[in-house]
């Protein structure tokens, strides 16, 4: 299976979105979470990507059915935060498919140069 960085997006920021005390662990098993145009098995996966890349902290050893998930990392939060506005994933898949792929540190600071460029114009500050 080919990894998608749109998946991995979406699906932190579906995780995100869930009230977290930071010291429950949430057991998701199929159709407990949903993305569209993606099945069960390929969340699953890209969830384990995201973790092997520290962005979520499983709370656990995993299991054998389903996804564990206790939070975002600090990672995590980084991450989403490049990437939540629409116009800055846009501008950051092209500029990913213009290198031919990437790495999600590259993702994360494609965004973030993107997100830099924005405070530029509206604060007048160079960052």
């Amino acid at each position: 299976m080919k990894r998608d960085m749109g998946l991995i997006r979406l699906l932190l920021l579906k995780l995100e979105e869930i009230d977290q005390d930071g010291r429950s662990i949430y057991h998701f098993v199929e159709g407990d979470i949903q993305l569209e145009g993606y099945s069960w098995d390929e969340i699953e996966y890209h969830y384990d990507l995201a973790d092997e890349a520290g962005l979520v902290d499983m709370g656990g050893n995993g299991v054998m059915n389903g996804i564990l998930f206790r939070r975002l990392t600090w990672a995590g939060h980084d991450f989403v935060d490049a990437v939540r506005d629409e116009e800055i994933w846009r501008k950051t898949k092209e500029g990913a498919l213009a290198a031919g792929g990437i790495s999600i540190d590259l993702v994360k600071d494609l965004a973030k140069g993107f997100v830099r460029k924005n405070i530029e114009k509206l604060t007048g500050i160079e960052l």
